[in-house]
């Protein structure tokens, strides 16, 4: 959107959304999956940023960070998105946008709201009848979280 100014201030977390552009699939296969979590991994060790919750759908991708300044968040999506559309191109011989515009990012307070997003975006597998469970679901970050299970890209979450 033109004129689209985007809200950023301190001590909030920021829930960000991306989809795939027309509402097409982002992650056709497994190794697309692991090639997206990887560049989170070294976007993360690059910005220092905490993350909270993640979860990876086939057409879109949830995330709770917390960044260090708010002017880093869109250097952090941006980079992230364009590393992983120049691979998910090259790969499936694509050309144009694999992302519907810019990535969408709403403020939560650090409070109990935060947790209910978490839980929101961590159940986003079942209320897509993707899953039954989400246990059963790979591509979220409700197995590190809730078990502790190693290695593991999120931090723990302080409200």
């Amino acid at each position: 959107m033109k004129g689209y100014c985007r809200v950023l201030i301190e001590n909030v977390y920021y829930h960000v959304i991306s989809r795939g552009n027309q509402k097409q699939k982002v992650f056709l296969e497994v190794g697309d999956f692991e090639k997206y979590l990887s560049l989170l991994k070294r976007y993360k060790i690059r910005f220092k940023f905490r993350l909270y919750a993640w979860c990876l759908m086939p057409n879109h991708v949830h995330l709770i960070m917390d960044v260090n300044k708010p002017s880093e968040l869109s250097k952090i999506m941006q980079g992230l998105n364009l590393a992983y559309a120049r691979w998910f191109n090259k790969k499936y011989g694509k050309v144009g946008h694999l992302w519907q515009g810019r990535f969408k990012s709403m403020l939560i307070q650090k409070d109990k709201y935060a947790l209910d997003c978490i839980n929101y975006i961590e159940l986003n597998p079942i209320r897509a009848n993707i899953r039954e469970g989400p246990l059963d679901y790979r591509w979220c970050s409700y197995k590190s979280r809730t078990l502790g299970e190693i290695p593991t890209l999120l931090d723990k979450l302080t409200l």
